[in-house]
């Protein structure tokens, strides 16, 4: 289980350990929470009050501190799993739906063609489709492509990070959505 870490302004930073969580609470960094209580920590007693220390944690949580770097500038990293994500495995030009084994990364411009390792040139493509369009664009190998494809946003990408969002994670990050998002389909 993860912890959603924003910054004090709300933006993303991190998904964080339960474990790591106690620390921003304990070292008092957390300047606001949100999202239901996900544990309960409980430690030594205090030896004058006689009272128990306990640390609760929420599954959403702010904390101090700006950024050293402006997140929108961040660029999210490409990796097999995050594009199928994005493209909720749909094969590009057949438009079927896939299990993930069954899918490839296909390269809209070739490598053969100087085609690039980047979000705007790849999409999700069944094995079969990929394989017929082969070294060749689109346009060459008479496979127009069904859907767009884009850079993920910032909130995109947190969720595109993590198979086990929690409800109330999931319903905060999708209501910060780009409106042409795939994800809020």
């Amino acid at each position: 289980m993860k912890v959603l870490k924003l910054s004090a302004q709300g933006l993303p930073q991190s998904w964080i350990s339960l474990e790591q969580a106690v620390i921003h609470y304990a070292s008092n960094e957390v300047r606001w929470e949100s999202g239901g209580e996900i544990a309960v920590f409980r430690g030594g007693h205090n030896a004058i009050t006689g009272l128990q220390s306990v640390i609760a944690v929420n599954s959403i949580i702010g904390t101090r501190g700006v950024p050293s770097i402006n997140p929108f500038d961040l660029r999210p990293g490409l990796t097999n799993a995050k594009l199928f994500a994005r493209d909720r495995n749909i094969c590009a030009y057949c438009g079927d739906h896939f299990h993930e084994s069954e899918l490839t990364r296909e390269h809209i411009i070739p490598f053969a063609q100087n085609g690039v390792d980047h979000w705007m040139n790849v999409v999700t493509a069944c094995r079969a489709c990929n394989h017929r369009k082969s070294s060749r664009t689109p346009e060459q190998a008479k496979m127009p492509l069904l859907y767009t494809p884009y850079v993920p946003s910032l909130w995109e990408d947190f969720i595109l990070r993590n198979r086990r969002i929690l409800d109330d994670q999931m319903e905060f990050l999708m209501a910060h959505l780009p409106r042409n998002s795939r994800l809020a389909a």
